[in-house]
């Protein structure tokens, strides 16, 4: 009896993880489709297959809801930035992917971050993320620095690889990717001096 409780439990458990996680994605995905932090829950509910209540049940009121999703973006993120450490090509060009795929969504999230809390606790994630992501996929580069040049270099670093690089080369001069990418890698190197 005890093993088929435990059975029974195991399976709720999961079944519980799987409906979590679809309405964290369903919010991502409204998020990225509206480029808005105002979402609604029967937006989100519909979307993830679940009652408004389900959602509450998860994750206690709407602020609870965004919370975790935007800590579940911020999570997605640096998973697909993850680039082998020192890959200067890997690493701007995984990097333009994520733009690619968010890079709009996070323009509108930057412009609405100075009247919005919550448009701001993302865009504040997401330039802690930036910088430990520069940190790490260029810390043998860094490495080799002065010490004293090292917080500068990952100043100039972190512009480079920036978002609003990005636009202003894919975007605003309307560059093909591979030359804006080339650009960026241009822009790092002189950085380094490498």
């Amino acid at each position: 009896m005890n093993a088929k409780r435990a059975y029974v439990q195991t399976a709720r458990a999961a079944a519980a993880a799987q409906t979590r996680q679809r309405i964290l994605d369903a919010t991502a995905a409204l998020v990225r489709q509206q480029a808005s932090v105002e979402i609604h829950l029967n937006d989100v509910a519909d979307s993830a297959g679940v009652s408004v209540q389900t959602v509450l049940r998860h994750f206690g009121s709407r602020d609870g809801l965004f919370e975790a999703a935007a800590a579940h973006v911020v999570q997605q993120a640096a998973a697909e930035r993850r680039s082998p450490v020192g890959d200067l090509e890997a690493a701007v060009h995984s990097l333009f992917d994520q733009y690619e795929r968010w890079g709009e969504v996070m323009l509108r999230l930057l412009a609405q971050e100075t009247r919005d809390p919550k448009a701001y606790a993302v865009t504040e994630q997401g330039r802690g993320l930036h910088r430990a992501w520069v940190g790490e996929v260029f810390a043998p580069m860094l490495a080799t620095q002065p010490s004293d040049a090292r917080e500068a270099a990952t100043d100039l670093l972190v512009i480079a690889t920036d978002l609003y690089t990005w636009k202003l080369l894919t975007r605003d001069r309307r560059l093909p990717r591979e030359l804006a990418e080339a650009r960026v890698r241009h822009l790092i190197t002189a950085i380094l001096g490498a």
